[in-house]
Parts: structure tokens; C-alpha cells; sequence
């Protein structure tokens, strides 16, 4: 998955570089036990994008207290594909649909210190999905406060710091992406 993954800026080259070499050190990519065992461990991101309407979604995350793509951490053994349709299921109530741009491949790779208890590193697949704004009529109240759908433009005008830290650099990709 890392491989297949063009680096945007050189932040993402250095992200992809520390990503690979985690894997070939042969440390565990799995989180065990929450919050942080591993120290460091797989996510898998998803952007939700209604195309027709030009917007994407983000979530209130209740722990970070941040917007952010929903996702979350890829159980052991699990492929980090199958983590965004179970995710997309339990957090949005809908199938996991692949976007045309990406297929079920990542677009974009984040490596991050966490904030808060249990502090650790995430290693982030960041995954494209396709969904009509419409059909998401609820969400995973436990985990967020509420869901908000953005044209790339009003996510670009958020304040860094009430998005996740790389959400910027990633609907700047995506907006190259979508151009060819």
C-alpha cells in the first residue's frame, strides 16, 4: 500500500520514508491495546467526497477535538482496505464505496503523534471514497459530534488548528488529483 502511494510534498516523501522503514524493521503495525500499544500503529482515513457536489466530509471528533476524515485503527491481521469498510459502516451506516480516482487504494500517507492520554504515533492511510451527501443520514454519536460536508475551498479556509494537522496538504492533492 505505501508503494502505490505518489508523494504530494516532501513532507509525505519523509512520512512514506519513516512508513517504510517501521514496516521493514519488522515492528508490529497493529494496535493491540488501546490507546497506544504499540507506541506505533496502522490507521486507515477516509474522505468521503460527493463529487456531484464538490464537497467532502469531515467529523467532530469527540477526543481529538479537531475535524477529521473518519477512519480509524486497522485491527491485527485486518487489511487496512477492510478497516475503511468496517469503519464506514460502523461510524456512517453505508457501504464503503471506492472512489474512481483512487479505487481501494490510499491517496495520501500521514505519520502523526497523537494528542491528549495515551499519546502515540498513528501511521494514516488516507483512502478516497465516493457517497451522495444524501445517504448519510446519521453517524457514530459516541465517537463524533457532528459531521459537516466542505467544498475543497471552505476546507482550505478552516483554521489549521481546528483540523487535523494534514488536511490542507490532502485536499490540495486531491484537487490534483480531481484536474487530470
Amino acid at each position: 500500500m505505501v508503494e502505490a502511494i505518489d508523494p504530494w510534498d516532501d513532507l509525505e516523501r519523509t512520512h512514506l520514508d519513516t512508513a517504510r522503514q517501521w514496516i521493514a524493521a519488522g515492528a508490529p503495525l497493529y494496535r493491540v491495546r488501546k490507546p497506544d500499544v504499540p507506541a506505533m500503529h496502522l490507521v486507515s482515513y477516509f474522505v468521503v467526497l460527493d463529487d456531484t457536489r464538490g464537497q467532502l466530509l469531515l467529523v467532530a471528533h469527540r477526543k481529538a477535538g479537531l475535524w477529521l476524515p473518519a477512519g480509524g485503527h486497522v485491527e491485527p491481521d485486518e487489511d487496512s482496505w477492510a478497516a475503511v469498510v468496517r469503519e464506514c459502516r460502523e461510524e456512517l451506516g453505508i457501504e464503503a464505496t471506492a472512489s474512481s480516482i483512487t479505487g481501494e487504494l490510499p491517496l495520501f500517507l500521514t505519520v502523526m503523534k497523537t494528542r491528549g492520554p495515551g499519546t502515540h504515533t498513528d501511521v494514516s492511510l488516507w483512502y478516497l471514497l465516493q457517497a451522495d451527501s444524501g445517504t448519510i443520514t446519521s453517524y457514530d454519536r459516541g465517537e463524533f459530534d457532528a459531521i459537516r460536508w466542505l467544498t475543497d475551498e471552505q476546507v482550505l479556509r478552516e483554521p489549521d488548528e481546528s483540523l487535523d494537522p494534514h488536511m490542507h496538504r490532502f485536499t490540495h492533492k486531491l484537487r490534483h488529483a480531481r484536474a487530470r
